[in-house]
């Protein structure tokens, strides 16, 4: 840790063996060894404006919060640690800290996505065992589409929350021409959450720095090393914020119950 790096508290995960009664589990008979990285990092210089588009409110709250709650939310998650640009991570927003704060973690955004999520990853607790990466742009995350690539992870392998393409798609070149139509059949949008058994996305992220490349999403890096990947049902909700346009579309889509 460098001198100009802020300070990182970590609080170990209460450990706890399941009931063996027959009654049903509560909150604290349920192990914690989920560890979950918001990459909130980026600048969000497509939205404009002064205020970072993490940090904006978009139904209710800022949109960072809603998802660092939703993960929360969840008994089985150990630690939540929000990748934030360095100038923000040594003096976090204030409402952040609506949250669990002995769950809550914050580190440093790198230059690369790739490199925050690696950041984050340094920062996990050794009880973690499952680990989820999540883009904070996209703040309508569901506890339906949470659980379901996390039970993917438990299995072995990693999970990427995803939709099917139900749009044609046309491959064109530089000026614009139609060059063919692509076989949408097979075809999935991915989105996050991301889950991951932890040994390998640690292992995909090394081999990523050591050969200096990148990606666009975490699967990328695993996929590169020959690891097991899946996609489960996403979320239409899911939406990434990128333009100013998507705040108005989250809104509307906060009212979707799917």
């Amino acid at each position: 840790m460098t001198s100009d790096t802020p300070p990182r508290r970590i609080v170990p995960p209460p450990i706890v063996r399941a009931r063996d009664d027959g009654a049903p589990a509560r909150t604290s008979d349920v192990t914690r060894d989920v560890g979950v990285v918001i990459v909130a990092g980026g600048s969000g210089s497509r939205v404009g404006g002064e205020e970072l588009k993490q940090f904006r409110w978009v139904t209710g709250k800022p949109a960072l919060l809603h998802s660092v709650q939703a993960f929360m939310a969840r008994p089985d998650v150990a630690t939540v640690v929000v990748v934030l640009p360095k100038a923000y991570a040594a003096d976090p927003p204030p409402w952040l800290f609506q949250c669990d704060v002995e769950r809550l973690l914050v580190s440093v955004g790198g230059r690369e996505r790739h490199e925050s999520v690696y950041n984050g990853l340094e920062d996990m607790p050794e009880e973690v065992r499952v680990v989820v990466v999540h883009d904070a742009a996209r703040p309508l995350v569901t506890d339906e589409t949470i659980a379901r690539v996390i039970d993917e992870a438990r299995r072995g392998h990693g999970a990427v929350a995803a939709l099917p393409v139900v749009d044609t798609l046309k491959r064109v070149d530089a000026d614009g021409r139609i060059t063919d139509t692509v076989d949408r059949s097979n075809l999935w949008r991915a989105q996050t959450p991301q889950a991951f058994p932890r040994e390998m996305l640690e292992r995909a992220h090394l081999a990523a720095r050591n050969d200096r490349v990148g990606a666009t999403d975490d699967a990328g890096l695993c996929e590169r090393i020959g690891a097991e990947v899946v996609v489960v049902r996403g979320s239409e909700r899911a939406l990434k914020i990128t333009e100013e346009a998507d705040f108005a579309r989250a809104e509307a889509l906060s009212l979707l119950t799917d």
